[in-house]
Formats: structure tokens, C-alpha cells, sequence
């Protein structure tokens, strides 16, 4: 499902500038920061996301894109060695050659072991050109079994835990979609950096981490990382891009990544993120009512199907 066939319809009938042509670009910069977590680091409420990169013809293109996003004020970029076969990775560090030191970048390994989140830490870092990541994360945790492995001896939290030392990344943290009480569980089995997980107006309706994991995350101050902000589009059927990104900004998160793969849904997120206002409880609950009223069939699993079934 393409996100952008869905904006045309969400504007429709809002009376915005442009409603019959191509809205005016972003201005650039202008994008609000928070700080993340307790790390005392400043970063941009929005992130480019590394998922959607192969929506590119190739590398040149993708790279391409991630330079017109930092140009147009972006500094937070958030990638993982399994995107595109490797491909995202690639073209991150062709796109922020020469700006790497302005940016806040994080990759993801999915290995469990000690000895290959090596490997992969250390393809990681040549493919993002640099030496060096802000948050490196165990990614797309799923179970109990993967946590005890992670944390284990001879687990991939020695590797983490060494690359930290040794300043080959910053911070450490996890992300998942798949188990709010799994993301609970690994909350409190670590005193992490960062945590990763889905925020957005339709969560409360099955198998919450906004009810669940999102507290916790909160309580122990560890830096938030909103992902699923626009439910692969499905939201788009009952509310804006900009309510979605909204709604999500609105939460106890610090930076919410958008894993467009268009110059044009990302000119979108940033007008939003430049001209963000919180919302209120009354009005984040009125989104999360539209959110799945009428939505019949493409409600709970149907909808979030990177979830955990019952």
C-alpha cells in the first residue's frame, strides 16, 4: 500500500493552498527538537526512516533523496543493515558524505550473538561511511527467548556493551512491533539508551504499547522513537497525514520516524513538524475514536498486522 496514493484523498475537501496543484515547499529548518531521553542530546521531532528507501529506482536516487532531506532541515536519520538487502545503509552514506557530523544516525542489527552483531556492527559502519553511530539497536525483538539470548553470556548485549565503550556508538537501545509486553519485559530487563515502537491513533485497540510499553519507556526516561506512525497507511482512510503525525507528537515521544520514500510525503511531514502545536487530551482522544470508527474490517489484526495474533 503507497502512502501517497491515500494524501490526495486525506486533503481532499480541507480547502488547503494548493488544493488543485502542488502545495509550496518546506521552508528549511524550522523543526522543533526535543531532548532525547536522558542522553542530554537535542534531536528533531521527525526522523527519515530507512524502510522505504527502496521505493528509489536504486542507490543514486535513494542517496539523493537523504541529501534533500537534511537540506531541508533534517538531522535525524534512522536506518538498519537489513533495509533494501543492505541498499539503505549504502545510500545513507553516500547521501550524508560530508555532513555526517551534523546528523543524529542510528542502524539496527537483527543477529543475537556476540560474535555476529560484530560483523554486523562493523559492515554497518563502513556502509554509513563513518565511524561511529549515535544509537545502535537490537532490532525487531519478539520474544522472551530473544531476550534471555540477547542478555545472555556470549548474547549480543557483550557486543553492544564493548561498541559503547569503545565510542563505535553512543547509545544503545531495541525496537520491536510485534509484542507490547515483550517491549515491556525488555524495558525493564536493561537500563537502556533508546527504545523503538508503534505509536499511533489506532494503537489502544489492540494489543496496545501505547497502554503497555509506552509508560514504562516514559518512567525510566529512556529516549522514544515513534514508528507506524501512518499504520502503512491504512489510518490515511479516516484521518489526514498531518492528524496522524500529529497525534503521534503529541505523546511522551521524542522523535517520530516516517518511513516515506517520496521527496513530496516528507515535504508534507516536515510542514507539519514546523508547524506542530500538542494536542489535547480531548482532542488526541477524538483522533483515536475516528481512528477506528469505519474503518470495519481494517481494524485491530487486519489493520496491525505486525502484531502478535491472538
Amino acid at each position: 500500500m503507497r502512502r501517497r496514493v491515500f494524501v490526495g484523498g486525506a486533503f481532499g475537501g480541507l480547502g488547503l493552498s494548493g488544493a488543485f496543484g502542488k502545495p509550496p515547499k518546506p521552508k528549511t529548518g524550522g523543526i522543533p527538537v526535543r531532548l532525547f531521553g536522558r542522553t542530554g542530546v537535542k534531536v528533531s521531532i521527525i526522523a527519515q526512516g530507512g524502510a522505504r528507501m527502496d521505493l528509489h529506482p536504486d542507490v543514486a536516487a535513494a542517496a539523493a533523496h537523504v541529501r534533500r532531506m537534511y537540506d531541508l532541515g533534517l538531522t535525524y536519520f534512522d536506518c538498519a543493515r537489513s533495509y533494501w538487502g543492505g541498499k539503505s545503509e549504502e545510500a545513507y552514506g553516500i547521501g550524508l558524505r560530508g555532513v555526517r557530523k551534523n546528523v543524529f544516525l542510528t542502524s539496527k542489527t537483527t543477529k543475537r550473538t556476540r560474535n555476529e552483531t560484530k560483523k554486523e556492527l562493523e559492515t554497518s559502519l563502513r556502509m554509513l561511511q563513518t565511524d561511529y553511530l549515535d544509537v545502535w539497536q537490537m532490532h525487531d525483538v519478539r520474544t522472551r527467548e530473544e531476550i534471555d539470548q540477547i542478555l545472555s553470556p556470549g548474547g549480543a548485549m557483550e557486543t553492544f556493551e564493548a561498541a559503547k565503550k569503545a565510542g563505535t556508538c553512543r547509545f544503545i537501545g531495541f525496537t520491536g512491533h510485534f509484542d507490547p509486553e515483550t517491549h515491556a519485559a525488555m524495558l525493564k530487563a536493561y537500563n537502556w539508551d533508546s527504545v523503538l515502537m508503534p505509536v499511533h491513533a489506532a494503537d489502544h485497540a489492540y494489543r496496545s504499547f501505547e497502554q503497555t510499553a509506552l509508560s514504562v519507556a516514559a518512567e525510566k526516561g529512556i529516549g522514544v522513537q515513534a514508528i507506524k506512525v501512518f499504520c502503512k497507511a491504512f489510518l490515511l482512510r479516516a484521518l489526514s497525514p498531518s492528524e496522524c503525525l500529529t497525534y503521534t507528537l503529541s505523546m511522551p515521544v521524542h522523535v517520530a520516524i516516517c518511513g516515506a520514500g517520496t521527496q513530496g510525503q516528507m515535504e508534507d511531514n516536515i510542514r507539519t513538524a514546523q508547524s506542530f502545536k500538542p494536542l489535547s487530551a480531548e482532542e488526541l482522544a477524538a483522533l483515536r475514536k475516528r481512528a477506528i470508527v469505519g474503518q470495519g474490517v481494517y481494524t485491530g489484526p487486519t489493520m496491525e498486522y505486525w502484531k502478535r495474533a491472538v
